[in-house]
This record gives C-alpha cells, sequence and structure tokens, in this order.
C-alpha cells in the first residue's frame, strides 16, 4: 500500500516549545509554528462546502493479505526513535497527551491511558481495508526527558511512561479542519457507509465530528477525510457513567452486541449506542451529553446492506495472524488479544453472510 499521499484508487465526490529548541530552529520553521499557532482554531473548525477540494476518503489498498498490521502504515523504519524529549503538554482533551521529539527529529503526539492500546488497533485495521490513519505506534516502555504534565500524572513515574500511543501525521500533510458525519462530499457513498461499519465493527462510540480531521497533503493536492480518534474502542457500545467498560475492555467488547437489527436492503447495528445509564446514574445531570449523544445513534442505523457487505469482503481478506498482529501492536497479552480477535473475526463473517 502506498503513504496516504500517493493512492491507488481514489474515491473523491459529491502551548509553546521550549526556549531553547525554538532559538535552535532557523528563522522560516519559527515562522511556520507561529503560523500553525494561529490557525490552531481553525483546525477545529468543520470545513465548509465551499472549501471543499479533491476530497479523498477511502483508496484501494490492493492485496490487503500482504499487509504488515503489526508494524502498519509507517512501518519497522517509521517507528519512534530514542531517546525521547517532552516539548508541551495538549490541555484541549480529556485524555492526557503531550507532544515530544524524537532521536531523529520528528515530533509526536503522544496518547496516555486507557485510549492509547485500542487507538492503535483501530488505526490497523481501517489502513488495511483503505481508510486513511496517521502512523501509530505503541510504545510498552517509554522514557520522557522533561516530562511535567498536569494532567494523566498516575500513568508517569518519574519521566518512565507505559503503552502509550505515539501518533504523527506522515510526511507533508497538514491538518486544515474538521468534518462532519452528516455533511460531507461523501455522503451516500458505499466508502462513508464502509466506514460506518467500520466503527461498529470495533464498538468505536465516541462519534463526535470534532474526533475528525481533514488534512491537506502536499504531495497529491488532494483534501484527506479520516476519523482521527477512536479511542474509545473495544469496550461497550456507548458512554456509560461508569467509564472504565466504555473501552479497552474485553470482557465488554466479547459480550456486547453487533447487529440489531436487519431489513431487506439495509442494517442496523448496537454502535452507537443510547447512554441509558449515564442518564440514570447522574440523576439527569448528564442530561447535555445524552442527548449530545443521542444525536449520534444515526450513525450505525440503516446501512445499505449490500455496503456492509462489501467492507466485510474487505476485512476478510485478512487472516488471523495479521489480526493478531493487530492486538500485537498494540501490546496486548496474546490471551488478550485472542478474545478480541476471535469476536472480531465472528463480526466480519456477520458482515459477509448479510
Amino acid at each position: 500500500m502506498g503513504a496516504m499521499g500517493a493512492p491507488a484508487e481514489v474515491v473523491a465526490s459529491p502551548a509553546s516549545r521550549e526556549q531553547d529548541t525554538k532559538a535552535r530552529q532557523p528563522a522560516n520553521a519559527q515562522v511556520q509554528q507561529a503560523a500553525d499557532d494561529d490557525q490552531s482554531e481553525t483546525k477545529r473548525q468543520p470545513i465548509r462546502p465551499d472549501e471543499v477540494h479533491d476530497p479523498i476518503l477511502w483508496h484501494n489498498p490492493g492485496r490487503i493479505a500482504d499487509e504488515d498490521l503489526f508494524y502498519g502504515q509507517g512501518g519497522a523504519k517509521g517507528q519512534p526513535e530514542p531517546p525521547f524529549r517532552f516539548l508541551d503538554e495538549d490541555r484541549d482533551q480529556s485524555t492526557p497527551k503531550f507532544d515530544a521529539r524524537d532521536a531523529a527529529g520528528k515530533k509526536w503526539r503522544v496518547k496516555l491511558g486507557q485510549e492509547a492500546r485500542p487507538e492503535v488497533v483501530v488505526s490497523r485495521l481501517l489502513w488495511a481495508v483503505g481508510y486513511f490513519v496517521q502512523d501509530d505506534y505503541v510504545l510498552p516502555q517509554a522514557d520522557i526527558a522533561g516530562i511535567h504534565m498536569h494532567r494523566g500524572r498516575k500513568y508517569i513515574r518519574g519521566e518512565h511512561i507505559a503503552d502509550a500511543r505515539f501518533s504523527r501525521k506522515p510526511s507533508g500533510q497538514k491538518k486544515i479542519a474538521t468534518w462532519r458525519w452528516k455533511r460531507n462530499p461523501f455522503t451516500g457513498t458505499r466508502e462513508l457507509n464502509g466506514l460506518r461499519v467500520m466503527m461498529a465493527l470495533v464498538n468505536s462510540w465516541d462519534l463526535k465530528d470534532e474526533n475528525n480531521s481533514v488534512y491537506s497533503d502536499r504531495k497529491s493536492g488532494h483534501q484527506i477525510f479520516l476519523v482521527s480518534d477512536t479511542g474509545t474502542a473495544f469496550g461497550r457500545t456507548g458512554l456509560h457513567f461508569t467509564n472504565g467498560p466504555s473501552k479497552d475492555n474485553v470482557k465488554a467488547y466479547v459480550h456486547s452486541k453487533f447487529i440489531t437489527h436487519k431489513s431487506k436492503s439495509t442494517v442496523d447495528f448496537a454502535t452507537p449506542a443510547p447512554s441509558w445509564s449515564l442518564l440514570a446514574e447522574t440523576l439527569g445531570i448528564g442530561m447535555k451529553q445524552f442527548l449530545r449523544r443521542q444525536g449520534m445513534l444515526w450513525i450505525g442505523h440503516d446501512i445499505p446492506r449490500q455496503d456492509a457487505r462489501w467492507i466485510g469482503g474487505l476485512l476478510g481478506q485478512l487472516s488471523h495472524h495479521q489480526l493478531q498482529d493487530a492486538f500485537r501492536a498494540g501490546d496486548y497479552p496474546p490471551e488478550i488479544a485472542e478474545q478480541f480477535v476471535s469476536t472480531v473475526e465472528a463480526r466480519i463473517q456477520a458482515l459477509n453472510d448479510l
């Protein structure tokens, strides 16, 4: 498979760095950094229809059975290289994240906590069937020189972290906006419907529009549409007041529902599910979150059966060993990985049986 900027087949339809680091930057790099900071708010806004040109959501993945789901898109050579140096903390999101620079000078966004491992596995599966992802890796162990965080301190021992996700955009790509599930250039297409099925396959329920990104690719000229935050996966089918089982929980994932209803032409999936327990257990205080989640339920409903079968056919080309590699990339113990893999395989078979 080619890099994100060089697809084989295109579907195009209707906190500052430390002062010493800055001092070593060339002048043009400092100007670019300032420009990026000025555009940070713009990057969080949904792309407007008049801003869209040459959009792409999916590309032909080629021989899926040949893909390496352990190293993924970035390959073995793309891995983060220690030693690492802390740059700054990202305080915009609920999950603890920070930026770090590796020995090769590459900048990585590092995520700690319960979402780190599932996010890398989801990245591998999306990449394998032709959707766009970042270069993601889980590092079982890493030392981050100078790390100082306001959040996520329980995941840090001195300068040591474990099971952290390291992520970066492929070379030549720049985030320019987010995109809406309900209003985008791919509405009604097989490729967008397949992406909806992929979210249900892995129980990725946090389908807020701000978790979607649009990247401008300098090499191809395309605007790349992708789901850039998929850490709320491999647990329950929706948000609960007790968040623990909602992600990275093999027991919850294995016992969760997948397909909830089938008609002659469409299929409904369990993910995303209503957040009834959030409403009940907070005695109504969680009403705002509950209503927001209700607005996402359509993403898993009324998906054409032929589109669900299409993505199932792509997934069906993955071998048992490749799926094991995907979970091994997430640093899951073999016995836990095997339970996840068995459930994923059963779901793939269900798609192909539609």
